[in-house]
């Protein structure tokens, strides 16, 4: 009777044991580590601008499109010029922290300034800006 019990008990554990792999081995190929999550671009500026802030905008924009089209036209990209100076934009600025002239690409819970590179390469080095836009977007694909 002992050896019975045994047994079944051993018996009941291993299947258990492969019934519970196979459910971890199936969510894997089924949900590969893949990330969705949206990436926005937001410029925020004043209504006065500069040659510079002009630049960072419409760099940035041209940029984005160029490098990630598909994402681009899918909206998994997005960029957003903001004005500051309106009322209806107070809230995302609030949202974003932002109080001035900033560049931000946030995804998720990641929220990365890309203000003083902007300033620095956008009209200056369009080869340069573009490949630190590409470097920062890139590990949030």
């Amino acid at each position: 009777m002992k050896k019975l019990l045994s047994i079944t008990t051993l018996l009941f554990l291993s299947i258990s044991f492969f019934a519970v792999s196979g459910i971890a081995a199936d969510k894997k190929t089924k949900n590969p580590s893949v990330k969705s999550a949206k990436i926005e671009v937001y410029y925020f500026h004043f209504t006065r601008r500069c040659i510079t802030c002009n630049a960072i905008e419409n760099e940035t924009k041209t940029s984005i499109e160029a490098l990630y089209p598909s994402q681009f036209k899918m909206e998994q990209i997005t960029f957003k010029s903001i004005n500051l100076d309106t009322k209806e934009n107070e809230q995302l600025a609030k949202k974003c922290q932002v109080e001035g002239q900033a560049l931000l690409i946030i995804s998720g819970s990641k929220r990365i300034d890309l203000t003083d590179k902007g300033f620095m390469y956008a009209k200056s080095s369009q080869k340069k800006w573009r490949a630190e836009l590409k470097k920062t977007i890139d590990p949030l694909l």
